[in-house]
């Protein structure tokens, strides 16, 4: 039998993840939204593009969450997207009262999947979904490092012109202004990238992929980034249908690992069909715990506003 995802929420994230998902023939899917027509017209016109693309996904649209039934993953996109000018945390209320009724339904209908949380503010509504899901951490994994340090691996590749295969890069911390990209553990061949570039170099590349969503959001005036958020989704997926055992940044639920408690902040994982199988605890600097501290404090802030 063919693996089932569901994405929640057919906008322009929810709708590109479908996209690779399917075109990598990973799973069948299934759009969810709640908007009448939307996600059943997206999900036909991918349905469409699958014999040229050569594969046998099945996807298909709807506003029944009874469709979603045994998905072994969700992915869950809903919420309204950031504004020019607004903050992450102005979605907080919002995005908090649609991950509620979210989880809720999917959680019913596919009471053994895994959630992959993308709403913004991203750690928040992870943490909200972990607390309203009654699932294990393991099953509750927030998508926000892949994308932080793929963005910031761009930025590697392109200062030094050498192939995005080379380049790996490491990101931690809350998604958004606080995360804490690791220049020492950022390497291109396995050479760290600090013997490659000067520090100031480094610092702005450093400070570009902290501002990346806010960058495209500043170019797009009424909208916000979709394609390489999506891929970061498609990417997680693979690793836990494939059970692939793959390191990546995510966002997950520490129980007193790097000193954090109670808290969903994104940390390298080992990602596989049980979902995070480890969290892989790395060596920090002084700065660098400082820095991860902070980014954790933000993220209680946050969660202290909606109680969770």
């Amino acid at each position: 039998m063919r693996k089932k995802v569901t994405v929640v929420g057919s906008g322009n994230v929810g709708a590109t993840a479908a996209h690779w998902i399917a075109s990598k023939e990973l799973a069948d899917v299934v759009l969810i939204d709640i908007v009448e027509g939307v996600p059943q017209g997206k999900g036909l016109d991918l349905l469409e593009a699958m014999p040229i693309e050569k594969r046998d996904s099945h996807i298909m649209g709807t506003q029944d969450y009874a469709d979603t039934a045994n998905s072994d993953i969700v992915v869950i996109t809903a919420g309204i997207p950031r504004k020019p000018g607004m903050s992450r945390d102005d979605l907080l209320n919002t995005n908090h009262k649609i991950m509620k009724d979210v989880v809720g339904k999917a959680v019913q209908y596919s009471p053994n999947c895994i959630l992959i949380i993308v709403s913004n503010p991203l750690d928040a509504m992870a943490q909200a979904a972990y607390k309203m899901s009654g699932f294990p951490r393991e099953r509750v994994i927030g998508m926000a490092g892949v994308l932080d340090s793929s963005r910031f691996r761009a930025f590697i590749s392109e200062e030094l012109k050498v192939s995005v295969e080379n380049v790996t890069a490491f990101v931690l911390g809350g998604h958004g202004d606080t995360m804490v990209p690791l220049p020492r553990y950022s390497t291109v061949a396995g050479i760290p990238i600090t013997e490659l570039m000067d520090a100031a170099t480094v610092a702005r590349l450093v400070q570009r992929t902290r501002d990346g969503g806010a960058e495209i959001v500043k170019y797009l005036k009424t909208g916000s980034a979709y394609y390489a958020p999506s891929a970061a989704v498609a990417e997680m997926v693979e690793a836990i249908l494939k059970d692939k055992k793959k390191i990546l940044p995510c966002a997950a639920y520490l129980e007193g690992e790097y000193g954090i408690k109670g808290l969903y902040v994104g940390v390298p994982v080992k990602l596989g069909s049980k979902g995070i199988e480890q969290i892989i605890q790395i060596k920090l600097t002084p700065e660098e715990k400082a820095a991860l501290d902070k980014s954790a404090e933000a993220v209680k802030e946050l969660v202290a506003v909606i109680g969770v």
